[in-house]
């Protein structure tokens, strides 16, 4: 079951462990700081996978159909089925967060612009108002309420013309930009407030004032932008790492679907990640970037590449998995909520009606960080959480745990609403 990289250590290894080494890179192996860690098989972990595929086989389910893949930096430690591709369920934004910090740098912001073609008088915007979408998957009612106060602040309380939505704007998920529209026109005009905004509204910080834009006409659409007009305001988004981070945390199919279709959809997603993993096509198959339906399939051994492609893409920015995935002991909302796995393992679930899937890394003491993925096919999903729940913690009494990414990070400190990310543009020269 355990597989071991060579007795010669090279100083760059490929994701598959067997790559070429940079040339005057190769050290003997007796200086190889590998030897540090334990490479060898390890019997108990051997036979805790097995009495988890006992158990499984067991309960009715077919031992075939269990995908499991664990290893560490430096050996196979554990497999069963994991080259083999299977429906995966949420463990596809893996993929999509793999392709979209390939496309963009952790800290872009996607920018939401917004445009008049008319005078402002007395707080009257003459004429219409333009917003011009970039792919903000996370543009909710505290980010529109930040923009309706930051227009009254720019002198704006009433529009007489129309709000006009143009390109890829998107609000509360809604990607029709006639709805988003209408969300928005909602948002920015407190006597318009549902319950459900008024919520929103009390998650935002004390004595944030209640946006007034009063926009008389109908919400129209757009495909591009009308030449000549006049720049109100800028929004930028939350980080994209931080973006990542609350898709994964929630498995937000949405905010997963629209990152997607930005980077140029499910088949650029496949083949970047692919191409970045050095994964065999047949292991990564997408037909969405959000993982619903049976047909997005990922092997174990896939998974675990992408999550080593994604600590090579965090590292330079200081930052690491942690940041855009959930930690167990950390993040208590979202996908975690009511598992019971060891503390400190970062975790990204997937579930649909007959897969149950699970795949993270465990810092231990003995191994440095063991990477794996569980990819269990069959019915009763709450069975099978609970299974790998007793898994993980079966592991982690054998290893030492070191639950060192419990303090919160640097994009668990960014807001929603945060009126410091609208930027009025400096005025035009005449």
């Amino acid at each position: 079951m355990v597989r071991i990289f060579g007795a010669t250590v090279l100083a760059l290894l490929s994701w598959g462990g067997a790559g070429e080494p940079l040339v005057g890179q190769e050290v003997a192996w007796q200086e190889a700081k590998v030897f540090a860690v334990p490479t060898q098989a390890d019997p108990a972990i051997d036979k805790i996978v097995d009495n988890y595929l006992d158990r499984l086989e067991s309960l009715g389910y077919d031992r075939q159909r269990q995908g499991i893949w664990l290893q560490s930096e430096w050996a196979y430690l554990g497999y069963n089925q994991g080259e083999s591709a299977f429906p995966a369920a949420s463990l596809t934004k893996i993929a999509t967060s793999v392709a979209a910090l390939d496309k963009w740098a952790p800290n872009h912001r996607f920018i939401t612009r917004f445009y008049t073609d008319g005078p402002i008088h007395n707080g009257v915007l003459e004429g219409n108002l333009f917003v011009a979408g970039d792919h903000d998957p996370l543009f909710v009612w505290e980010e529109a309420i930040a923009v309706g106060n930051a227009l009254n602040q720019a002198g704006i309380r009433e529009v007489t013309g129309d709000l006009v939505a143009v390109g890829n704007f998107a609000m509360n998920f809604e990607a029709n930009p006639a709805i988003a529209g209408a969300l928005f026109q909602q948002a920015v005009d407190e006597s318009q407030w549902s319950a459900t905004v008024s919520q929103a509204f009390g998650d935002l910080p004390p004595n944030t004032p209640r946006p007034q834009v009063k926009i008389a006409g109908a919400v129209q659409t757009q495909a591009v932008l009308p030449a000549n007009l006049e720049p109100l305001l800028e929004h930028q988004s939350l980080p994209l790492a931080a973006l990542l981070k609350q898709m994964n945390i929630y498995s937000n199919n949405d905010m997963a679907e629209m990152l997607a279709q930005a980077i140029g959809g499910a088949a650029i997603v496949a083949q970047t990640t692919s191409r970045l993993g050095a994964i065999p096509a047949a292991e990564i198959q997408l037909k969405n970037g959000s993982g619903l339906g049976v047909d997005n399939r990922l092997s174990p051994r896939a998974v675990t590449k992408m999550y080593q492609v994604l600590a090579a893409q965090l590292e330079p920015h200081g930052l690491g998995i942690d940041d855009i995935f959930p930690v167990m002991g950390r993040d208590r909302r979202g996908t975690l909520e009511w598992r019971s796995m060891p503390q400190g393992l970062t975790i990204k679930t997937g579930t649909l009606n007959t897969v149950s899937a699970l795949a993270g890394t465990i810092p231990t003491q003995e191994r440095g960080t063991v990477w794996f993925a569980i990819i269990n096919n069959g019915p009763n999903f709450d069975r099978l959480r609970v299974e790998q729940d007793r898994l993980l913690q079966q592991i982690a009494e054998h290893w030492q745990v070191l639950p060192e990414n419990l303090n919160a990070g640097p994009m668990d400190k960014v807001l929603l609403g945060d009126p410091a990310r609208n930027l009025t543009p400096p005025p035009s020269e005449s």
